[in-house]
């Protein structure tokens, strides 16, 4: 059976910037072993965000498996191509906030299937219940002569099978007590656009030297329930997704295993901090990534009001990630005391697990203390294992901060220790005037400056090499003069 679809139809009246064209519709009864439909179309320049195909599936339906291909004709130099992204939605709906959420592969795959006892990576598995189901088109680019697209959805029948117990990572490991732990918190797998598979993901980052890490797939939690027998006394493992929208993407980071945050919105339709609270519900923060990215739909424009921590630092160091701690820096000068964190958000090889990592002192090796300290700023970040510091300041009258921490003194001893860091790096002490004090590491790594409550509001470090690449950079020590 063949259906031939026009945008000409109804506007979707759930998320904005959607729309819901005609779809399938099936006659068939349980008998026969499997039905395949095609759905074809063509989407002008300027589509909907989100373009939703209904499919009525019948009783006794075992499996869907869709497939999907689309033209991509050349373009003007400077003009984006087409790229349409895909995912699924079953008979409870497609309204925001997902509770009909079936899977997301986005544009790393051109099919998928879902069945009650295993689903393609990016996908749900589960019973394939009765009623209307949408495949969503995300047309994420489209070219000035438009999109024309093939759906082909083939309907298998037999019995549904039984769906297997998802298998959560614990949220603790035996760790070192309260002590310095190095991870990385944005990551992905097969389960959305990385090649990598889980066990080689865990395998990289116990090389790197890491205590934990976060699985962050692009809008799917189908990952949460892939790393049965890949955690350990050494390596805990947390649970999250990088909530990838046309404005800007945002980790979800340490949520409860199994939770799944919406993406489909825009700054201008207002939700976004629904879905912030959404994330701080199921425990996890909200940590913007590379802000200031340059690809298409990754530049972040929601603002940092809900925001626990930002993402600085993304991968080798970057002109992106240079205006990421310039913003950040600026945030900090008027009061804003917004964490930084680092994370190397490795998709493939030979992109490297923990390049960067956020190096957290935390009581335990534990969900809990860990965002607790990530959401209080006792961190910084490292371009490896290899590097290594210490950062604080000392009162005239003996109180001390370390990162994160808060000196009630007027006057402040600044000393920064690194070790471990390439030869010919600069260190500089950074406050809200800007770079206070700069010179080269010296050879015993040490470096101390005096100043006051009255000159720096804070201060932060940053080790680079000879080329300006960072190699480590500190949250801050607050400083004020004791007085109320």
């Amino acid at each position: 059976m063949d259906r031939r679809n026009v945008l000409k139809l109804t506007a979707f009246a759930g998320a904005t910037g959607a729309l819901t064209l005609g779809g399938v519709t099936s006659a068939r009864s349980a008998t026969g072993a499997a039905e395949t439909h095609r759905i074809t179309g063509r989407l002008p320049a300027g589509a909907p965000d989100y373009v939703y195909l209904p499919v009525e599936v019948p009783r006794g339906v075992r499996e869907i498996a869709v497939s999907y291909t689309y033209d991509r004709p050349a373009v003007p130099a400077g003009i984006h191509g087409n790229a349409c992204d895909i995912g699924i939605f079953d008979e409870r709906g497609t309204g925001l906030g997902g509770a009909g959420f079936r899977g997301w592969s986005g544009g790393a795959r051109t099919e998928f299937s879902i069945g009650a006892e295993r689903a393609t990576p990016g996908y749900l598995a589960g019973p394939v219940r009765p009623g209307t189901w949408h495949i969503v088109l995300g047309p994420y680019t489209v070219a000035p002569q438009g999109l024309a697209y093939e759906v082909t959805v083939t309907l298998r029948y037999g019995p549904a099978g039984t769906a297997p117990a998802a298998v959560f990572p614990p949220q603790r490991a035996r760790g070192r007590g309260r002590a310095w732990y190095r991870g990385d918190g944005h990551l992905h797998s097969v389960h959305s656009d990385g090649l990598r598979t889980p066990a080689e993901i865990a395998a990289a980052a116990r090389a790197a030297g890491l205590d934990w890490i976060v699985t962050t797939e692009h809008n799917t939690t189908s990952g949460h329930g892939a790393w049965d027998g890949l955690w350990g006394d050494d390596l805990l493992v947390l649970t999250g997704e990088e909530i990838t929208t046309r404005n800007g993407h945002v980790l979800a980071l340490a949520t409860d295993p199994g939770t799944f945050v919406d993406w489909r919105y825009r700054a201008r339709d207002g939700v976004f901090p629904r879905f912030a609270r959404a994330v701080h519900r199921a425990g996890g923060l909200v940590v913007p990534a590379h802000p200031f990215a340059t690809c298409p739909a990754c530049n972040w424009k929601f603002g940092f009001d809900e925001a626990d921590a930002v993402e600085v630092w993304n991968g080798p160091w970057t002109p992106d990630d240079e205006t990421a701690v310039a913003a950040w820096d600026a945030l900090l000068a008027t009061g804003r005391r917004l964490p930084a964190m680092g994370n190397s958000d490795a998709h493939r090889e030979p992109q490297t697990v923990g390049l960067p990592q956020t190096v957290v002192l935390a009581d335990d090796l534990s969900r809990p203390a860990l965002l607790s300290a990530l959401r209080a700023g006792r961190s910084w970040i490292a371009e490896s294992s290899s590097v290594r510091l210490s950062f604080g300041a000392t009162g005239s009258h003996g109180g001390h901060a370390g990162i994160g921490g808060h000196l009630a003194d007027p006057e402040a001893t600044v000393r920064l220790e690194t070790a471990g860091v390439p030869a010919g790096c600069t260190a500089s002490l950074i406050t809200d005037q800007g770079p206070m004090l700069t010179a080269p590491v010296p050879a015993d790594g040490r470096l101390e400056w005096r100043t006051t409550a009255a000159r720096a509001a804070y201060v932060r470090a940053e080790v680079r090499r000879p080329g300006g690449a960072m190699v480590a950079l500190t949250n801050p020590v607050f400083l004020d003069s004791g007085r109320s």
